[in-house]
């Protein structure tokens, strides 16, 4: 069902993005990046905050199925921040002038980015299941500060990157139509985002599967 859903809220969200949207009048159409670039910002936080979970369940209650959770969330939530570290230095260069500056936010997203790379490396460096468990759960919620850190920035340091672009708030300045293009956009990579970490899941208990056979036909 989710795989439907977030396919007909793609192909929506594109259209709303690139059709139904006005063209913002000082960015012109680059600004439509708008529409992908804070989604996959939104998609990437839910994936870290779902790792956070999953660790805190995973070394409270030492159960392999939280354990598989937490990585396939991380993996998730890598791919979707390499998005906003893509499409944000595109937008920047039109907006900006430049593909990369060490903004705060640019910054903390970068260091986001990097912890959770090294989560997933960190994972294929261990090879007892246990142990690699434990490890990457800590470091799954140890590495999760970033994550309020990084959407605070922009209110507590000085900053170049939008404050309240986005914000459903009415002051915010975004155009009504704007909003609901955005809106159905944030729904599309929501739906995508189960939908991913649902097959993920699948995948990972596919293989648990394939290993306990595999174990059965060595020692049998």
């Amino acid at each position: 069902m989710f795989g439907w859903l977030a396919l007909i809220g793609i192909v929506e969200a594109l259209f709303a993005a690139l059709v139904y949207a006005p063209t913002e009048q000082s960015m012109g159409d680059v600004q439509r990046i708008f529409y992908f670039h804070v989604p996959s910002a939104w998609v990437a936080f839910l994936s870290f905050g779902v790792v956070f979970v999953g660790s805190i369940g995973y070394l409270w209650k030492r159960k392999r199925s939280l354990d598989i959770l937490a990585c396939s969330a991380a993996e998730i939530g890598v791919v979707f921040t390499t998005l906003v570290l893509i499409t944000g230095p595109i937008w920047g260069k039109f907006a900006w002038g430049t593909w990369w500056t060490w903004d705060p936010r640019l910054t903390t997203t970068l260091i986001l980015w990097l912890i959770y790379v090294s989560y997933l490396m960190l994972r294929g460096s261990i090879p007892e299941p246990s142990r690699r468990a434990r490890v990457s759960a800590v470091l799954g919620i140890v590495g999760f500060v970033d994550v309020p850190i990084v959407y605070m920035a922009i209110r507590w340091w000085r900053t170049i990157h939008p404050l309240v672009f986005g914000n459903p708030d009415p002051n915010s300045g975004l155009d009504p139509i704007m909003l609901r293009a955005f809106m159905v956009s944030l729904t599309a990579f929501t739906f995508l985002f189960v939908y991913l970490l649902l097959q993920r899941l699948a995948l990972e208990k596919s293989r648990d599967a394939v290993e306990e056979l595999r174990q059965q036909y060595e020692f049998s």
